[in-house]
């Protein structure tokens, strides 16, 4: 009986279409498989599972409603817990798709959806708990429509995904936190939290082998980054920025300066 490689194993919870057994999957890969780096891999589906719900529509077209509302409480949760089952795909996807790295940059990654997969079950718990679900509420497609973007490149894939999009999540944690938290949802706090801190050494990955892949190929990061930005059209950085958790995440200084 073939053993299957830890790339290989990745394409199992990217494929399921359930959230919830999603999640499970991506936390019970095993890390001691054998990870056969050079193997090359095809999946069965153009894009990552997905269920039926939630709807997925422009992200112009969301509506927030008043956080006095229940609703509106569990519209923003919502969200979050959208972002981090995308992000379970986004990781899992950089593992099957792109060979030829490191052994080490593999287990980081699964590492990572395992993380994404922990943070989306405390999430959708938590809905469980106010009287909703995943799925009850639309959501947006445009963090996997950047990861279709960037298939074919592993250097934009990480130096746009982890090092833009991920660490405009840790921008924005500490007001999205206090949002909740002011209307009394304490327990949102303490998940957001959890959150950040972790998401703090998704970023810090996504840096490490962002440079790995510059120098590998002799490029200057901080130019490269300025011109992966123009060419994938990436969503263009605002303020305030966590300079803390950007500082923590391996940015270095003379990148935290470009951002003003």
């Amino acid at each position: 009986m073939t053993t299957l490689s830890l790339r290989a194993a990745a394409l199992i919870p990217w494929g399921q279409t359930d959230p919830v057994l999603k999640a499970q999957a991506t936390l019970a890969l095993d890390l001691s498989l054998p990870v056969h780096a050079d193997e090359t891999l095809q999946a069965h589906s153009a894009g990552p599972g997905r269920a039926a719900r939630p709807e997925l529509v422009p992200h112009t077209q969301l509506k927030a409603k008043s956080m006095a509302t229940p609703e509106g409480r569990a519209m923003l949760v919502h969200s979050i817990a959208h972002i981090e089952l995308n992000a379970i795909d986004l990781a899992l996807d950089v593992v099957w798709r792109f060979a030829g790295m490191p052994e080490a940059f593999y287990t980081d990654w699964v590492r990572i959806a395992q993380e994404e997969a922990k943070h989306f079950t405390l999430l959708r718990e938590h809905l469980v708990s106010m009287g909703f679900d995943y799925g009850d509420f639309p959501a947006h497609n445009t963090l996997w429509d950047m990861a279709e973007r960037t298939q074919g490149d592993l250097l934009a894939r990480i130096g746009i995904v982890p090092r833009t999009m991920e660490a405009r999540g840790l921008d924005a944690s500490p007001g999205v936190k206090n949002k909740l938290v002011s209307v009394g949802d304490h327990r949102a706090g303490e998940i957001l939290d959890i959150i950040l801190e972790e998401e703090i050494g998704h970023v810090a990955a996504g840096n490490r082998w962002y440079r790995h892949l510059c120098t590998q190929r002799g490029l200057d990061p901080v130019r490269t980054y300025a011109e992966l930005i123009a060419q994938y059209d990436a969503p263009k950085l605002r303020p305030p920025f966590n300079m803390a958790a950007r500082r923590l995440a391996g940015f270095e200084e003379a990148e935290l300066a470009a951002l003003s």
